[in-house]
């Protein structure tokens, strides 16, 4: 298997903003560059006290300097963001002063390595659908790996990369600092309301998602799930512009030439001329309509660049739910449990009740508040839920909202473990009891794999007394 080069081409005075994992990463990547000649200076500024910048000086020795500061100083040929720097923050601003260009890692890991990209992007499902991109890739033998907010920096990636598949899960973070990305395939799922904290407004939201789009040209693919809004004004968009657009959705064909939906419970996809069934959507052991377009948007990326529609089939029906992701933990005393501890947005726990029983699932809401709107949401819990139980710093909002909404079974509880007692005694068999909390975690926990392993951990512990 031969190995893709990376760029050659020097990269001048280099800064590094955040000395995280990300920061780390590329201080890695850069040091090296370094030793051959396409670096000159190096210098990373972040926040860090005496012991941290201490260590990161002996493991990088004088290949770069460490700053601890949040404001760059001097003069570079270009600066490289972690993706939890705003862009609007005094940071990002001081490293625009003194840099030629600011960008991003994913960017800086393209210009890099600029070869068989695919970026998948959208405020949910994000995960699931680049592990599923990478798994359809690999079952018809391509090689291929899932990176980015997924999990491992893409730059750390760029040296051991082989001829193979990047399959990017790019944040809205990350895709901010972008310029020249241009991906074979881009596909978005999804824009709803959140991170507004950082991009300041929904507006600047959406238009960072956008540019997963911004240098496609027409032999490229966008994937768009049409079932969403700002996703089919963005499809009309694209196709103003030339470009090649499949629309998906999980309910009926799209409009256009390349399309993939629900069709009498078949999974279908048509690129073209060709048409490919690919199984009944009630076989995935990934549950609701959410799931079914994400399956059908990594399909379609998959069958786009050469996937085998058997092997593409195949893999689907295989395919598990990721970890806190509508994830069955467990069932007992005929009361199934149900971690969906990624939902950190109303959004998701929306896609999440649209898979559960009405009637039978008890949800547990609360968590880290980000001052979202909730009436969308306290609707959905009405229209589908036995009851709700309010827990942590949010807990309080949440519950005003759901009673606003005319829902009269909502309990209150401390603690996301007082939640679930709380479910737990009214539950009965046959019930669901699922953690889908619309919030962030750090009320109590240092995320939402935390908060998932706590719960997965309680419901082991509990669920068998009664």
């Amino acid at each position: 298997m031969s190995t893709l080069k990376r760029s050659a081409s020097p990269l001048g005075d280099v800064c590094v903003l955040g000395l995280g994992v990300t920061g780390q990463a590329l201080l890695s990547y850069l040091t090296q560059a370094k030793a051959e000649g396409r670096v000159g200076r190096l210098v990373a500024f972040g926040r860090a006290n005496e012991e941290q910048v201490a260590e990161l000086a002996a493991r990088y020795g004088d290949a770069c300097e460490i700053v601890a500061k949040e404001e760059v100083e001097g003069s570079f040929d270009l600066a490289v963001a972690s993706p939890g720097i705003s862009v609007f923050s005094p940071f990002f601003a001081s490293a625009r002063e003194a840099a030629v260009e600011v960008i991003g890692e994913p960017e800086l890991a393209y210009r890099e390595s600029p070869e068989r990209w695919i970026s998948i992007t959208g405020t949910n499902g994000k995960t699931t659908t680049t592990t599923l991109v990478a798994e359809l890739l690999r079952a018809s033998g391509f090689g291929a790996k899932a990176l980015g907010n997924i999990g491992d920096a893409l730059i750390s990636a760029v040296d051991a990369r082989e001829d193979e598949w990047f399959c990017t899960e790019l944040s809205s973070y990350q895709l901010a600092t972008t310029r020249l990305l241009h991906p074979k395939v881009a596909i978005l799922l999804n824009v709803t309301p959140d991170h507004l904290s950082w991009h300041r407004s929904l507006e600047h939201y959406e238009a960072s998602k956008m540019r997963a789009f911004a240098n496609l040209d027409p032999s490229d693919l966008a994937i768009l799930v049409t079932d969403d809004e700002a996703c089919a004004r963005e499809a009309a968009a694209l196709e103003v512009r030339g470009l090649r657009v499949c629309r998906v959705s999980a309910f009926s064909r799209p409009l256009g030439a390349d399309a993939a939906w629900v069709g009498d419970g078949e999974l279908v996809v048509e690129l073209g001329d060709a048409r490919y069934e690919l199984g009944r959507a009630e076989d995935l052991h990934i549950k609701g309509p959410h799931n079914h377009t994400n399956a059908l948007a990594a399909a379609t990326a998959a069958l786009f660049v050469g996937a085998d529609a058997t092997s593409v089939a195949e893999a689907l029906a295989d395919f598990e739910p990721l970890a806190h992701r509508v994830e069955p933990v467990g069932s007992r005393d005929g009361i199934t449990y149900i971690d969906d501890s990624k939902a950190t947005n109303t959004d998701a726990v929306e896609k999440a009740l649209d898979a559960a029983e009405a009637g039978r699932t008890i949800v547990l809401l609360g968590g880290t508040d980000k001052g979202t709107d909730l009436t969308s949401l306290s609707e959905k819990v009405a229209e589908v839920c036995k009851a709700a139980v309010c827990y942590g710093e949010a807990g309080p909002r949440i519950r005003a909202a759901l009673e606003a909404a005319g829902f009269a079974s909502v309990e209150s509880a401390a603690h996301m473990a007082d939640a679930l007692d709380v479910a737990r005694g009214i539950a009965v068999p046959g019930d669901t009891i699922l953690l889908s909390p619309a919030c962030a975690s750090f009320d109590e926990f240092s995320g939402f794999e935390e908060r998932g392993d706590v719960f997965q951990a309680l419901v082991a512990e509990k669920a068998g007394k009664r």
